[in-house]
């Protein structure tokens, strides 16, 4: 088997996860970091024992970097990727994929000419509820999927928004709950419904005085395969209640997923207080499944770490795309469809009437909708 040398870009909180996952990975090893900060670099690689490198392509080059990792903020992705592509890296980058279309465009146009693969964190897929609700919905089980929900409801408060600078803002974080807590859901909900025809969407900010960004935001879905949903995602409920994405078929059969529970997970500042678990399920004849199911998923969540388990079978899953020449499941095609959904939103906001897709990049000073 071999042994694939990866590299972290950025070293805030969530590349520490990260790099506890590769190194729980036996195809996998740790070899550089780089940092937009010297400092940072330095203290991470003293940490794992691997050199801190002040440029990425050297970093790549000297240490035949298979895989790098970008965790740098969500707005400082697109520099990573294209240079880490161009030395001649595969990329995973940090959800989401970019803050805007433009981005997100640049960076699957840079690894396509480079030549390598591009991939997206979204490690909820690997939740064993949510591997279920796919493959109750690809059997047929609930027949066509025509109702599609989002309803994730938590709380941040001013700490978590003063813990890093770039966080609260437009500039530096990109958005607020649609861009930072909600992906990992509305990817899930894109997975499970397919492609969209038309979003109408709303965001405010509630009760976050102190941040620039949307604590709140609400949308109306058509899919292109004739079913509806709704989207209502918000950082404006204490102490933070739960995440469900749940999906309801044309043979009235229901499928669903709590994704978080108990209090939204910060990544890299808490735990995760609650287990996934399919939190209803009504496919003819499994219907006394559900209570199995919550109690083996649950047993199996609580004997590992969580933060990390499904991070590594998200690396594994890129380390075997790229040793069978495949896609990896989350690639960046698929990064680029949670981003089209949120920048619709914004758009949509900003223009107070529904917006068709597919979307491409508008350039101009108010970055898709959010300055208003």
């Amino acid at each position: 088997m071999k042994t694939y040398n990866l590299a972290i870009l950025g070293c805030g909180k969530v590349a520490h996860l990260h790099a506890k996952a590769i190194q729980n990975l036996s195809n996998a090893e740790l070899v550089g970091v780089w940092s937009r900060t010297t400092k940072s670099a330095q203290e991470f690689g003293a940490q794992y024992n691997v050199s801190a490198y002040s440029g990425i392509e050297d970093l790549v080059r000297k240490e035949k970097v298979d895989l790098v990792i970008v965790c740098t903020p969500h707005p400082f992705h697109l520099n990573p990727v294209v240079e880490a592509a161009g030395a001649g890296a595969n990329v995973l980058v940090e959800k989401p994929l970019a803050s805007t279309l433009e981005d997100a465009d640049e960076m699957i146009a840079a690894c396509k000419h480079a030549g390598v693969k591009l991939c997206v964190v979204s490690q909820r897929r690997w939740y064993e509820p949510v591997i279920r609700v796919k493959a109750a919905i690809d059997a047929g089980k609930i027949g066509k999927p025509v109702f599609g929900t989002i309803n994730m409801l938590g709380w941040r408060d001013k700490a978590y928004y003063d813990a890093d600078e770039w966080r609260g803002t437009w500039r530096m974080e990109g958005g607020g709950v649609l861009v930072n807590q909600a992906p990992h859901q509305l990817d899930i909900l894109l997975w499970f419904m397919g492609e969209i025809d038309e979003v109408y969407g709303q965001w405010k900010n509630l009760n976050h005085p102190y941040i620039e960004v949307e604590d709140t935001a609400v949308a109306i879905v058509k899919f292109k395969n004739g079913g509806i949903g709704n989207i209502i995602v918000s950082n404006s409920e204490k102490p933070g209640i739960y995440g469900k994405v749940h999906v309801h078929g044309e043979n009235g059969a229901s499928v669903g997923v709590q994704t978080d529970g108990g209090a939204m997970f910060i990544a890299g500042m808490s735990g995760i207080l609650e287990p996934p678990v399919n939190d209803i399920w009504s496919v003819p004849g499994e219907e006394a499944q559900l209570k199995k199911w919550v109690d083996e998923d649950s047993a199996h969540f609580n004997s590992i770490d969580p933060m990390v388990f499904y991070m590594e079978r998200q690396i594994e899953d890129f380390l075997l795309a790229l040793e069978n020449q495949a896609e990896p499941l989350v690639n960046g095609e698929e990064g680029r469809r949670t981003v089209e959904l949120f920048t619709a939103i914004y758009r949509s906001t900003r223009d107070n009437k529904p917006v068709k897709f597919p979307l491409q990049p508008e350039k101009g000073d108010d970055m898709d909708g959010r300055l208003k």
